[in-house]
């Protein structure tokens, strides 16, 4: 069961993002939309399309989250392997499992690190960090 479904929401999410998918969507919402005229603009038929964008939208949540849930799984993994297999540290293996707090303390001691660095790359790299997520931060605002 488990295998089956780990299949069926991979090949749909894949379906999901294909541009053929979208066009198909769209095209069924235009033709709902030229319908209403034939259908006087009815509470049925208007039922029509909420009734289905709701049930797609409810069954494609699960096939997602499992989806992501797995590719992330799968990302941790591989970030696991490169901190074992190279100079990383090997306490930072699981680090998704630690609290807010507990990361807040890791991010602090980069920070602190950032500080001490005087690598002229390393301060390039922060700050263009910094600059991207402030650029984001301002137009998530407006």
């Amino acid at each position: 069961m488990k295998e089956a479904f780990r299949k069926a929401a991979s090949h749909v999410s894949v379906a999901a993002g294909n541009p053929s998918t979208f066009l198909g969507a769209l095209l069924i919402v235009v033709v709902w939309a030229l319908t209403g005229r034939l259908f006087n603009y009815s509470n049925t038929w208007q039922l029509v399309i909420n009734t289905g964008t709701t049930i797609v939208t409810f069954l494609m949540v699960f096939l997602i989250q499992n989806t992501q849930n797995r590719d992330g799984r799968a990302i941790q993994l591989k970030l696991d392997e490169l901190i074992r297999s190279g100079k990383g540290r090997n306490s930072f293996i699981d680090i998704e499992d630690l609290t807010d707090e507990e990361l807040a303390v890791v991010s602090k001691e980069f920070e602190r690190l950032h500080e001490k660095t005087d690598v002229i790359a390393f301060r390039k790299l922060h700050s263009k960090l910094q600059e991207a997520h402030k650029h984001r931060k301002t137009k998530n605002i407006a």
